[in-house]
């Protein structure tokens, strides 16, 4: 895996920093910042990694005074622009928010963020409540997908939604309440940054999806927690850039899945095992591109 040994902390300020990873985002850029300007008191600064855009959108953001825009040199994938962003953020910044720009913020909802941290000396990833545009509450905060899960859920999933297999990956039962996780959702987490860096943060390897997956995990192996923190709340709009190349998108979910569980089960042992769901998943993605 990515880096499960943990490295010295370096002392960082209280500072508040959102990384906003950019890939031609569109007019929904601009409703993130105006929202984010009323979900703190604080000043935040704010990083757009921006992974090669055309629409203009990144650079008309970072003409306000307190966003600036870093050029990743192309489209790297969603952790590795992350990465990039977070890499140029002064020492005075120990808190950093990554998410993606079709967000909207409830107001107040990253200073009760920021709140729920002090009550978590050992929390490293804080993720808010986030909602769809019709008011759903998207399930957040999983449990990590062990082998027999993910595989039930990759089978299952989208033809029996009820299964076990998925309700308990999802973890959707109950009321939201302020609780531990297997991982969060990139599209909107707070980093403690020591943390972040302690596992070398997001792991490059993963072009787009299971890298929030895979955080969470190297996270908790190295004695840290994350947190689900639904008394901060966001709304997500949805794909507004992952809705241009579907296809695409479909064969990087599948890889990822495949590399996540392939990295946490090695030796010759394990290879028949691989095998078959490297097969399933291959199936899978026939089936779900040609429906798409």
């Amino acid at each position: 895996m990515h880096n499960d040994r943990v490295t010295e902390p370096k002392n960082y300020g209280d500072g508040v920093a959102v990384v906003i990873v950019t890939y031609s985002p569109g007019e929904t850029l601009e409703r993130f910042l105006d929202t984010l300007a009323k979900a703190t008191t604080r000043d935040v600064q704010v990083v757009l990694a921006d992974n090669g855009s055309t629409d203009g959108a990144p650079e008309k953001a970072a003409e306000r005074d307190n966003v600036r825009l870093v050029s990743t040199g192309g489209n790297l994938g969603y952790g590795t622009a992350a990465n990039r962003g977070v890499a140029v953020l002064g020492d005075d910044i120990g808190w950093v928010v990554v998410a993606n720009p079709d967000l909207e913020w409830d107001p107040g909802s990253l200073d009760e963020l920021l709140d729920v941290a002090e009550r978590w000396p050992r929390g490293a990833a804080f993720g808010p409540l986030i909602r769809e545009p019709d008011g759903t509450v998207y399930p957040s905060a999983r449990l990590l997908p062990s082998l027999g899960r993910g595989i039930g859920h990759a089978l299952f999933g989208k033809v029996w939604r009820g299964n076990p297999w998925t309700r308990a990956y999802r973890q959707e039962q109950g009321e939201p309440a302020e609780r531990t996780a297997g991982w969060l959702s990139g599209s909107c987490q707070l980093l403690r940054r020591t943390a972040f860096d302690a596992v070398g943060g997001f792991d490059p390897r993963y072009f787009m999806y299971f890298e929030d997956v895979d955080l969470g995990d190297r996270l908790g192996r190295a004695g840290w927690l994350n947190v689900y923190a639904p008394s901060a709340g966001v709304m997500h709009i949805g794909g507004q850039a992952t809705s241009k190349a579907s296809a695409r998108m479909l064969a990087a979910h599948h890889a990822s899945a495949y590399r996540y569980l392939a990295d946490r089960h090695r030796g010759l042992a394990w290879r028949p095992v691989l095998a078959l769901v490297r097969a399933g998943l291959a199936i899978r993605l026939r089936l779900e591109t040609r429906r798409g």
